[in-house]
Order: structure tokens, then C-alpha cells, then sequence
């Protein structure tokens, strides 16, 4: 069994994961739904392949609580928010059902959540650092795991997420407001 999530070496070797994040405040909210809304109106076939809707998800509410758990982060260019996802350090119930590689309490667990890159940086890698920077977040908190979870209908996500050392554990069919009754991928990084 892991103790850390140990080193960064797969799947990194061309970020430098140098990219610095700035937890949000809640004086960063309005700017921070504004760039949500943003990407949900202006990224190609978000609704095809994550199924974001402006209002449904992320809600205004969820990434108020986000910030609120000191769990949202932003990565800014020249003060333009161009990047902002949720790292929590637990994983809630619905992935107590995925067969991890192994067996940790949630509190030892990171989860990333709403991973969002503007439409106008999309393509530049900011995505795959941001989540080098949340895996190195994760270890920084003693975290012994790093997970996430995506729509089945993400294949590209899908394929990011493994070239980044991430590894598919599992499938869940759950509810969520703006999917309604579909299926879930769950990825784990390995630190191989």
C-alpha cells in the first residue's frame, strides 16, 4: 500500500508542473461564475461530451461551497482567470463502490472536480498542468491517493486522464441534476 502518491515522473516529463495556483476567495466568486458560465457557453460540444449547462452545472452554489472549504483553485494569466477546478482532500460516498488499488479513508483521498480551461487557452496544455499541480497539491497534503470521475460520454477527457498516468477503475451509473441517470468513469493517478 501506497503512503504517498510519491513522485511525479509519469506522464509529466513534458510539463514542468511549475504553474502557479491561487486558492480562490470568496471575493473571487462573481469572477470565478462568470468564467464557469463562460466556459459552458462557449466550449465546442461540452454538452455532448460532459453535459455542463449554464445554472445546472457547475451550479452557483457548488462552486460557492467549493470556495467557501477553501477547495477551489484558479490559475490566472495577466489577472484573467483562463483556469479554476475543485481539489477536495475526500472523496465522497459515491466512490466507495469503484475497486481502487487500494483501500484508503476518504479523508486521505484527493478528488478533482470541475476542471475548466477557457475556451481561448483550450489545446495550450494549461488542463494537463493544472492537474500535475493538483497532484502535487495532493501529495503536499499527505494524501495517499488521487482520483477523479467523468461522464462515460468524455472520451477526451478519458484520453487526457490516462496519458497523465491516471488508470480506469470502474463504472457507476448515478444521478446528477444536469445528467440525470447515466454512467460515470472513475480514474486513480498511478505513480508508476
Amino acid at each position: 500500500m501506497r503512503t504517498t502518491i510519491g513522485s511525479l515522473s509519469r506522464g509529466f516529463s513534458t510539463y514542468l508542473c511549475i504553474m502557479k495556483l491561487q486558492q480562490a476567495s470568496i471575493t473571487d466568486y462573481a469572477s470565478v461564475l462568470s468564467f464557469y458560465n463562460d466556459v459552458t457557453e462557449r466550449t465546442p460540444e461540452i454538452e455532448r461530451f460532459a453535459r455542463w449547462q449554464k445554472g445546472k452545472h457547475p451550479t452557483a452554489d457548488g462552486i460557492k461551497s467549493y470556495i467557501q472549504e477553501g477547495s477551489l483553485y484558479l490559475y490566472r494569466e495577466q489577472d484573467v482567470i483562463v483556469g479554476a477546478m475543485a481539489v477536495t482532500m475526500y472523496q465522497g460516498e459515491d466512490y466507495h463502490a469503484i475497486d481502487w488499488s487500494g483501500n484508503v479513508a476518504d479523508d486521505e483521498v484527493a478528488v478533482i472536480h470541475i476542471l475548466a480551461v477557457s475556451p481561448d487557452k483550450q489545446g495550450a496544455g494549461i488542463g494537463s498542468e493544472m492537474i500535475c499541480e493538483a497532484i502535487r497539491l495532493a501529495e503536499s497534503q499527505g494524501m495517499k491517493a488521487i482520483r477523479l470521475d467523468a461522464l462515460a460520454t468524455n472520451t477526451p477527457a478519458h484520453k487526457i486522464y490516462e496519458r497523465l498516468g491516471f488508470e480506469y477503475r470502474g463504472k457507476q451509473h448515478l444521478y446528477a441534476e444536469n445528467t440525470g441517470w447515466t454512467d460515470f468513469f472513475f480514474f486513480e493517478y498511478k505513480d508508476e
